[in-house]
């Protein structure tokens, strides 16, 4: 299966559900207490993030997509914290403000990146559910996905009302179910269990041919368009009706912290799907986000930049030949991971000893390397009649190949200096025996405070003798 990174800024999702605030005390544990045989914590930060719902919300924002939460809170400082951190991150919030009940708070006490204990500050919402169908009605008419969020804490009371609204728009809903009654979803396009959740509905499993095929009879009892379950270490399994099962192994190279692994699913298929991509490659990306996320400690978002990454790793993308539009994406990304980069350019016409040993030195100066390549018509007018020997293409593949290019573009003017201004690098190299003054494009990266290095040759090898070489022969 071929993925590629969706354009999310094009696809706006509507999330509704639970909202609650998770708030984190971490803090050195060097004693234990008199009064009690428990660790004494010295709190040294507080830090609050938003969970469940607003966390859905606040993952799809940070893919880039625009984002739309409506949920249940107090009148309380909670609630502040949570609007603050949510339009911030450019979430556009609706709350239902209940009085004389707190906004839902999970406290969390942290020490050495471990959980020493967790303490739940909650009540069932007396949610108003036709004031809640009337606001996400009002919002419905800008967005291409439903999301509802269900943690079973009292903001969803009329499931059906608002599947049913979202459907009549032509809009799909997306649900992540809990409770023990799964007929609430009836009609959603598209439901997200974990294991355990799904056995509680359906019992044990005792293979995958008995998941399949109780999966396969929910799916016609209610009506759902598909269904995916998350199985942890073994990955997910998607069912959709006439169609074979999907089985995705789990992509996570360390597994750090699974809280919040299911929003981070949901919210990647919400804004995958909104964009466009169909079901089977929105669920890969959605596994390869939860990859991503386990590894971070608490509720955390995936960025844009992670995603791309790691799509890029998966389609064997992240080095190689690139064209101009798809090497600004990834130098873009590299930045976002504080990664300096090196600029160098040739014809490279025949590849040898020379060649490679400036290209490792040129590497050296950073963490990622491009090389620009003069094409064929820019080669001939710089070198003369006869030359390129190699076309472009395969000059370009036999750099891609070297350890220490990272990404190989062409360009078709005699200088590199258009490319230059649009990639912007930290450093720009030379190989030769001249100043610094005189690298083609250095007063353009000088001016915007890049570095120039010019790094001497390798004696006795050019293109040029060994090209003068061959046809004394």
């Amino acid at each position: 299966m071929k993925l590629s990174m969706p354009r999310f800024d094009h696809a706006p999702v509507l999330v509704v559900g639970d909202v609650m605030l998770d708030r984190y005390w971490h803090g050195g544990t060097s004693r234990i207490s008199p009064e009690a045989p428990v660790p004494v914590v010295k709190v040294e930060q507080i830090e609050d993030r938003p969970g469940g719902a607003a966390n859905v919300a606040l993952n799809i924002a940070a893919l880039g997509a625009p984002a739309r939460l409506v949920g249940v809170t107090g009148e309380d400082e909670a609630r502040q914290s949570l609007a603050d951190s949510l339009a911030a991150a450019g979430v556009e919030a609706h709350f239902q403000c209940i009085e004389h009940q707190p906004t839902i708070v999970k406290l969390r006490v942290m020490s050495r990146h471990q959980q020493l204990l967790r303490m739940d500050f909650e009540e069932s919402f007396d949610t108003d559910p036709a004031a809640l169908l009337a606001e996400v009605e009002g919002l419905l008419a800008g967005v291409k996905v439903l999301v509802l969020s269900d943690y079973g804490k009292g903001a969803l009371k009329n499931h059906q009302a608002l599947i049913q609204a979202a459907r009549h728009r032509g809009i799909p809903v997306l649900a992540d179910p809990k409770g023990k009654d799964f007929e609430i979803y009836r009609g959603a396009s598209l439901i997200t269990p974990n294991l355990g959740e799904f056995e509680a509905i359906v019992g044990h499993c005792a293979d995958e041919a008995e998941l399949v095929a109780k999966g396969a009879e929910l799916m016609r009892k209610l009506d759902l368009g598909a269904l995916l379950v998350t199985r942890g270490e073994h990955g997910m399994t998607l069912l959709r009706p006439d169609h074979a099962p999907l089985h995705l192994p789990a992509r996570a190279r360390e597994v750090f912290d699974v809280t919040g692994a299911g929003d981070t699913v949901i919210s990647t298929l919400a804004a995958a799907l909104a964009a466009g991509e169909e079901l089977p490659q929105a669920v890969a990306l959605a596994n390869l986000a939860a990859g991503i996320v386990v590894g971070k400690l608490g509720t955390a978002a995936i960025s844009a930049p992670e995603l791309r990454r790691a799509v890029q790793r998966e389609e064997g993308s992240e080095r190689g030949v690139m064209t101009v539009e798809q090497l600004l994406t990834v130098v873009g990304d590299a930045r976002a991971q504080g990664e300096k980069i090196v600029f160098t350019n040739g014809c490279f016409d025949i590849l040898h000893a020379g060649h490679v040993t400036y290209l490792e030195q040129a590497r050296a100066q950073g963490d990622r390397l491009i090389v620009a390549v003069n094409d064929d018509a820019s080669v001939s007018r710089l070198k003369g009649p006869g030359r390129p020997i190699n076309s472009v293409d395969r000059r370009m593949a036999v750099l891609a190949g070297l350890e220490a290019v990272d990404w190989v573009v062409c360009f078709a003017e005699d200088t590199p200096e258009n490319l230059l201004a649009q990639v912007r690098p930290d450093v720009l190299v030379k190989g030769g025996d001249y100043g610094v003054e005189q690298v083609v494009g250095a007063e353009l990266v000088k001016a915007y405070g890049g570095a120039v290095k010019v790094l001497g040759l390798v004696e006795n090898s050019s293109t040029t003798a060994i090209v003068e070489k061959i046809r004394s022969r």
